[in-house]
């Protein structure tokens, strides 16, 4: 008879950069969602990079760095500007946090 293994299951923070405990996790998280953000208005749009490259004003492979989500070379502010050049609205709202927990950047797209 097989021994029962136990799996512990931990939930996560909600970002998973910071779970595994990486330097500047929020900018990392951010620039993941503005990423995914731009790779879905892409292929909703059904655009070639050729065609991203151009309107973006880069390079066919900037444009393949950033649909295979290799962002180190992009800020999280040229990030937006590429989702506006895109037609897409990029809102920032700031506010008081809760109490209950500590202050936040946070990327919701739609």
């Amino acid at each position: 008879m097989a021994k029962k293994t136990v799996e512990r299951v931990i939930q996560g923070s909600g970002n998973v950069f910071a779970d595994l405990g990486l330097p500047d996790a929020a900018e990392l998280d951010t620039k993941a969602r503005l990423g995914a953000a731009i790779c879905r208005v892409v292929e909703r749009r059904r655009l070639t990079q050729a065609q991203v490259a151009l309107a973006l004003g880069v390079s066919q492979p900037k444009v393949s760095a950033l649909l295979h989500y290799k962002l180190e070379g992009f800020s999280v502010e040229r990030l937006m500007r590429f989702l506006v050049v895109l037609g897409q609205d990029v809102e920032i709202l700031v506010r008081a946090k809760p109490r209950s927990r500590s202050a936040r950047i946070a990327v919701r797209a739609a």
